[in-house]
């Protein structure tokens, strides 16, 4: 089954599940926002995010390629400057700024794969198909050891910061431990895009078990790093 869905490309990658705060303040993204309030309360106000390959979240001003339009700063090709995956969001919560636009904070509710880009509107409209969520050979096996890792990755972390953490308790669930990771991992994008599209739970888990001691392990050499909010990405300015 496929769907059409207003699109908002981003510079990072949105995972099921985890919240996503976002100023709206682009013409063509105020627009989108006003449409998602034209519907029902009672229902989804749903959205597909994906993250931008080759190209800028907001739109350039003289420079090269489109600056303007609902593809601006995507070039001539939107569909070849975003990521060929996705993650359909949720829009719980709108506030109006007046004229500096809009702060809205959705959820991630399913991966997708992005079929075709329509840039003949206000703002980017998407063809999805979603994916289904699969659990993959051993993923329960690797929950404990990715759960050990991603611990000693915090640790790595707080330390670099001389803070102390919190006992923030992680899920069992091995889809849900792995999108937890995937989002808190600090990464480069394509790294977190390469665990969006992973086939499986497992899989996913998998390369974050490789990437988490990797990362563990450069943390000793490098300076201090930011701290991540587990459930939270920071806010996107559109």
């Amino acid at each position: 089954m496929t769907e059409r869905l207003p699109l908002f490309p981003l510079s990072s990658a949105l995972f099921p599940g985890l919240v996503l705060p976002l100023n709206v303040f682009e013409e063509r993204y105020r627009a989108l926002v006003h449409d998602l309030l034209e519907l029902p309360d009672s229902g989804p106000r749903r959205f597909a995010v994906v993250a931008i390959k080759n190209g800028q979240e907001v739109a350039p001003t003289g420079q090269d390629g489109r600056d303007s339009g609902a593809a601006a700063g995507l070039g001539d090709d939107p569909l070849a400057a975003l990521y060929a995956f996705g993650c359909v969001a949720d829009a719980a919560g709108i506030s109006h700024r007046g004229e500096e636009g809009f702060e809205l904070v959705a959820t991630g509710v399913t991966r997708f794969r992005l079929l075709s880009v329509d840039a003949s509107g206000p703002y980017l409209t998407a063809e999805i198909e979603e994916l289904p969520e699969e659990t993959g050979t051993g993923a329960g096996a690797l929950v404990p050891e990715v759960t050990r890792a991603f611990r000693a990755y915090q640790k790595k972390l707080a330390g670099s910061r001389e803070r102390t953490l919190s006992a923030q308790e992680l899920p069992d669930d091995a889809t849900v431990l792995s999108y937890l990771v995937a989002a808190a991992m600090i990464v480069e994008t394509p790294a977190k895009q390469q665990l969006l599209e992973a086939t499986d739970s497992a899989a996913r888990l998998t390369e974050e078990l490789r990437l988490l001691r990797r990362e563990t392990a450069v943390i000793d050499k490098l300076p201090s790093l930011p701290a991540v909010d587990l459930v939270q990405q920071a806010i996107c300015a559109n």
